[in-house]
């Protein structure tokens, strides 16, 4: 056999394998995905059913509009006044609590605004403002954007007059702009997974936490197949199963970061 048919053989053979192997589009935030969960439990997925999940990690805001384009089967997300929009009008099928962390604020060791000794999120922010510290917003409709507005909104703090002032905008990730917050000595918002797998550290750590406001739920949705005909409606439900089973629920409860659980399964407390 000439070397152009052999080629041309095993081009038609990995095609005929990728096009049998069966996968679901996962639109997903990116602190899920940078942290490290989603290499440690689809595999996990994989051999239980047989079925790929393709991740798409982007803020939960552009998930939703992905999703709502059809650009997806599934949806892990995590603003919960979205997730209950999305389902209203009609985009997804029934939002189901996944798992939970906790948003945390970050900052230098030397904490400029003192806001380590604050009894309250609102006494902290409150603290940054009257001191013109300089705070990193991630800027970009994610889930960690989204929550760290309601927090000014709770602190009665319109931080849209003092854009490019003190409050500054990264306009990216999580992990750029932890990277940004340590190059410009700044205090942000995180959720605590993605500082944890955080590599650059420097002299920056956690100033507050622990307080229910900053409380980070997840949600996971099934894309309404009515609407995109071409949702994957049968694997995107084993997916979704066997993340609210109790396997699933266990595989997410045992991914660990230097021994630290970076996600707290809730499922079964619906």
């Amino acid at each position: 056999m000439k070397p152009s048919a052999i080629l041309a053989a095993v081009v038609c053979l990995f095609s005929l394998s990728s096009w049998a192997q069966p996968y679901i589009l996962l639109q997903s935030t990116t602190s899920t995905k940078n942290s490290g969960l989603y290499d440690y439990i689809l595999p996990q997925f994989l051999a239980h059913s047989g079925i790929e999940v393709r991740v798409v990690a982007v803020g939960t805001g552009q998930a939703l509009r992905n999703a709502q384009n059809g650009d997806a089967d599934v949806l892990i997300v995590h603003a919960h006044s979205r997730e209950q929009a999305f389902v209203a009008q009609g985009y997804g099928l029934k939002r189901h609590k996944l798992m939970y962390n906790d948003f945390i604020v970050i900052g230098p060791e030397h904490d400029p605004a003192n806001i380590a000794a604050s009894d309250r999120i609102v006494d902290s922010l409150h603290k940054i403002a009257h001191s013109e510290s300089i705070f990193l917003s991630r800027g970009d409709d994610s889930g960690t954007h989204i929550k760290e507005i309601s927090l000014w909104n709770l602190a009665g703090i319109d931080v849209a007059g003092f854009s490019g002032s003190w409050y500054r905008e990264a306009g990216a990730g999580m992990g750029a702009t932890l990277n940004t917050a340590v190059s410009m000595d700044a205090y942000t918002l995180s959720d605590r997974s993605t500082w944890i797998s955080f590599g650059n550290k420097q002299h920056h750590t956690i100033l507050y936490q622990g307080e229910p406001p900053l409380n980070n739920q997840y949600g996971v949705i099934i894309v309404n197949p009515e609407l995109h005909p071409h949702v994957k409606l049968e694997q995107a439900e084993i997916f979704v199963d066997w993340l609210l089973s109790a396997a699933g629920q266990a595989a997410i409860a045992a991914y660990r970061v230097d021994g630290q659980q970076l996600f707290f399964p809730n499922a079964m407390h619906e």
